[in-house]
Formats: C-alpha cells, structure tokens, sequence
C-alpha cells in the first residue's frame, strides 16, 4: 500500500485526553480517532493489526474444534429475564426500546443468545459437546471510560460457548481453551500470566484470567516468589494463622476524638500503629444490614464478602443508612454495645486485645474494647486482600505483586444458564438434564493496547511481527530524485509478492517520514537513499535500531533471514 493512498492522521503533540501509553501511541499513530467517550473509530492500520489477531483466535479456536458464528449484537429483554440478569447486571448493560415500546439491550456479553440458540436443536446427548465462537462488536455502559481501548463503552471481543453431557466433558474443553488462549497470547507478543480469578456478573464457579503485565493494569496480580502461584487479588487466599496477644485485658475508656475519621488518623491520634486500630463498615448483604471488622491495615475485598455470603447482592451502606442504624456518621462507628445487627470480623481481628473502635458518636471512640465483653461476633472470615510479603496457601512461598490488563478469561458456567432457561437434553438413559456450560473471552480491541504498552519506546510503537500492520516500511528519502523513485517503486512491486510492505512515496521531509515511521512502528525498515543509483539500500530494525547497508540483489534474503529469526 502506498502511503500517499492511506489514512494514517499522525500527530505530533500528545492528546490531552489520553492516560495511558497505548491510548497516547494509538492516537498519535494515526490508528483510532475518538468519536465520543469511550466509542473510536478503528483508522486503517489499526483495523489491519485487529485482523492479524483475530485471525490467530481463529485458528486457535479452529485448532479446538471451535465453530464461528455470529449471534445480534440487539438482544430481546425477555431472554435477560429468563436468565435473571435483566436487573441484576447493573447500569453497564445499554438498554433501549424499539417503536414498539418492546425493551431490548446492545449486547454485553452472549450467555442468553448462544442458550436460546442451541435450547432447541442440542436435544441429545449424542451431538454433544460442541463449542460455538463469535468475534464481535460489544457495548458496555461504562461509568468512566478510560485508557482508550483498555475500558471502552464499544469493544471488540471474541466470546466462545461450549455445551456438555458431564463435568468431565466440560473440564477437558476448558483445558483446550486455557491452552489455546497460552498459544494465542505468546503468538500475538504478550507477557502474560492465567491467574485464578473471579467470575463476576458472568457467573459460574471456577475461572482464570488471562492478564498481560503492564504498568497501567488496572488489576493486582499476586504471584509467588518461589512457586508458579497466580491469581487475582480478588481471590488470593489469606493463610490465618493464630497469633494471639496476651496482654492484659483492660477497663473500655471512652475518648474524645475531635476530627478523627480514619484508621490512620486515629493511630496516630493515640500514638499507636495502624494495625492496632479496628475499622467497622456497614454493609447491606441481600435486605439485612451487618457490620465487619477488620484491622486498619487491611482492606475489605468485597469478592470474599461475596463468597461467604453467597450472593452478589452486597454493597456498602451509605451515610444515611449508617446514621438511622447507629447514630453516628462512618468513621466515628464500632460494634461496642451493638446488638441491632449482627457482626462479622476478619481472622487477624481475633488477635489483638483492648482494640479502638469508634464509640456511634461523632467525634468520639472507645478504647479497650474486647470481644465477648463488649460486643459479641457472629463468625470471623478471610474478608481482606493480601498484603505483599504475606505468605501464600499451601506453602507455596511469598506473596508479590505485579499489574496486569485483562485480556482473556475463562469460565465454567455450569447449569446457571441452561437451568433458568430451561435448556436441556436427553441423556443415554433418555432422562431430560439441564447442559452444562462454560464460556470463553478474548478482548481483541483490549489485546490491541496491551500489546502496544509492553512494546514500544519514546518514539511509538514496535510492532511483534505476527501482529503489525505491514512487514516492510519501504521509504524513499527524497522521491524527487528520480534514481531513488525509480528504485523505490522498483523494490515495491518486488517485495510485494512475499511481504505486506507500506510504500511511503509522499512528498515529504525526510524527518516526517522518519518520525512517521517511528510512530507506526513496522518491525523493519528498508530506506532508499543517496545509493540508489548504485543498488544499496539501508535496512533497519524497529526494535533495537540495527541498520544495515545491503545490495538490492541481497535484499529479499536479508528480509526473510530477520523474519526467520523473529517467528
């Protein structure tokens, strides 16, 4: 493609919206144009690296036995009320009504779809398993669109869906997929880690996610020191182990405490560390109110609230509620005489004596509160995220922290879906049996990014080979010198039939074109200058600078020689 002839709007200043490197590099490359908050264009070198990637999902998927599809992006608001997810998803998904007054959404996500899809064809055991893919178009109502293409409110993504008989069959296919997204995410250049994760508003019990390691990441990955552990945060285990103070216990003291609103104020309020003060929240699980516990270096991670409650229904309450339950403002509260709603403490709660807790009176706390005494708890439970240096379950040594972006995830699903949709199957004793499911994601858009934030320099992005836009940046220096044009448009229709070559023919500065090139970043550069009318090109590598003289008559072996070396 000659560059005259394509869209590429490269900037020279960074974007004042963009954070994040990849959002900055995607807009000064001339590869996305922003059309509203969290909604771009995908300009055309940008559109040709999606269909790199998309195609090495295909072929992993196809590798599986994976079959493509492609289900309505509208999807009816019956389907979402059979499954129970109409009200439980949340503001994200985009709902609408046709003319009709008929109420629809622009699909999240394809659980509902693919399951009335396949209800009323998989009736027997016999055509099963099979797993159905799609790339595709996917809109979520963002709160606050961010980073580009990390957290968009349109993306694209690949969502796969298989279909089993039994357990076994389901665990042999998720395998097959953890496998293939392995093979998918080394193809396409990443540095990644499948960590345990959680399955959030998709549902199911058991998953991992796929996530590139990157500085903006927007999740904590905990991995091990000495082990090859991984997981999200948001499910990493906290060993308890016992370690109970013995000092004595002390008459509770109630203290003035003018402006004191947190942990950290009130430790250093008291001349104390922050480990030695208990925070009490109050949360709404389901319709009932209950306080936790937890020391004032910890943080409650409302996943395992979650899981030990068994419901997503939980959120914190608001100032109003907390004043109507106990007369006090957050951050003056505690469980000290607390008997209207039950109380929940994290493990390491239990091993400090005489704590400080708010006394549900603004401005003042207690001192020397003790459990039994002075209030009484329901349970204790792993409520909090680890901290680094903490070790990690089954002795598999010490928790370290790294960030990474989400860009695949696998789940199995189980019956949530089949079983609320009534989608089942005949079994070899003929006997009706809901399917069992899991479900598979690649944010391909997403990959786009991440990809650009663990390659590139200060000049833009370097391009892995198997993704970028073309092979060759093909550069005439000065194409009004005829011997370098003449070359140049001799070498393009040379190097054409074995490579994707970006012809860069405008009539521009030799430094434009360099910056340019820089920018788009293609993974080399082949520049015909001052020696074209000897026959010698100079050929350069984007990712460490090397440049070479070479004779044109050398020149395809050269190329193939530095693609060889980087499959």
């Amino acid at each position: 493609m000659k560059q005259s002839k394509i869209f590429i709007p490269t900037l020279r200043e960074v974007p004042a919206e963009a954070e994040s490197v990849s959002h900055k590099l995607l807009l000064k490359a001339g590869m996305i144009k922003q059309n509203a908050s969290g909604i771009y264009s995908y300009l055309p070198t940008a559109k040709r690296v999606l269909n790199k990637i998309e195609q090495i999902v295909r072929e992993e998927m196809e590798r599986i036995d994976g079959v493509e599809v492609l289900m309505p992006v509208l999807q009816q608001a019956e389907l979402w009320k059979e499954s129970g997810r109409w009200d439980a998803y949340g503001p994200e998904l985009m709902r609408m009504k046709d003319r009709n007054s008929r109420e629809f959404s622009l699909g999240p996500t394809h659980e509902e779809v693919v399951t009335s899809l396949v209800r009323d064809e998989l009736k027997s055991y016999k055509r099963l398993p099979i797993t159905l893919f799609q790339i595709q178009t996917k809109f979520r109502d963002e709160k606050r669109p961010r980073f580009g293409l990390l957290r968009g409110r349109e993306f694209i993504m690949k969502d796969a869906y298989s279909f089993h008989a039994n357990e076994a069959s389901l665990d042999e296919t998720y395998n097959d997929m953890y496998n293939a997204y392995h093979k998918i995410f080394t193809r396409v250049g990443l540095n990644f880690r499948p960590v345990l994760a959680d399955s959030g508003a998709i549902g199911g019990d058991h998953t991992h996610e796929f996530m590139a390691l990157a500085e903006i990441g927007e999740d904590t990955i905990v991995y091990s020191d000495t082990s090859d552990f991984a997981a999200n945060i948001e499910k990493t285990e906290v060993v308890y182990t016992p370690n109970h103070e013995h000092t004595p216990i002390k008459e509770l003291e109630k203290v003035e405490t003018p402006g004191v609103h947190t942990a950290q104020k009130l430790a250093d309020f008291l001349n104390v560390t922050v480990d030695k003060i208990v925070k009490s929240m109050i949360v709404k699980v389901e319709d009932e109110y209950v306080m936790i516990l937890i020391r004032g270096n910890h943080e409650v991670n409302d996943v395992k609230l979650k899981s030990y409650f068994k419901t997503e229904n939980i959120e914190m309450a608001n100032e109003n509620e907390i004043l109507n339950i106990l007369g006090a403002k957050p951050g003056s509260i505690g469980p000290v005489h607390v008997d209207k709603i039950k109380i929940y403490a994290d493990n390491d709660v239990q091993d400090i004596n005489n704590l400080a807790v708010g006394a549900n009176e603004d401005g003042y706390h207690y001192l020397n509160a003790n459990v039994d005494r002075d209030f009484n708890v329901e349970a204790y439970g792993d409520f909090r995220f680890i901290l680094e240096g903490e070790s990690l379950p089954n002795n598999l040594g010490k928790a370290k922290f790294a960030e990474g972006i989400e860009v695949g995830q696998v789940f199995k699903l189980g019956t949530k879906y089949s079983e609320s949709m009534n989608a089942t199957f005949l079994d070899e004793q003929g006997k009706a049996r809901p399917l069992i499911m899991g479900c598979y994601g690649v944010g391909v858009s997403r990959t786009l990014s991440a990809v650009i934030e663990q390659h590139h320099d200060d000049r833009g992005v370097i391009w892995p080979k198997s993704i970028a836009p073309y092979d060759v940046h093909l550069i005439a220096i000065n194409p009004k010198q005829e011997a370098q044009l003449e070359l140049a448009d001799q070498l393009y229709d040379q190097l054409r039939n074995h490579f994707d070559v970006l012809y860069d023919d405008r009539k521009e500065r030799a430094g434009v074109k360099f910056n340019d090139a820089d920018l788009i970043g293609l993974p080399v550069r082949v520049m015909v200058g001052k020696q074209a009318s000897e026959g010698i090109v100079e050929v350069k590598r984007r990712d460490n600078s090397e440049s070479q003289e070479v004779h044109i008559d050398d020149l395809q072996d050269v190329l193939n020689a530095f693609y060889d070396a980087v499959k």
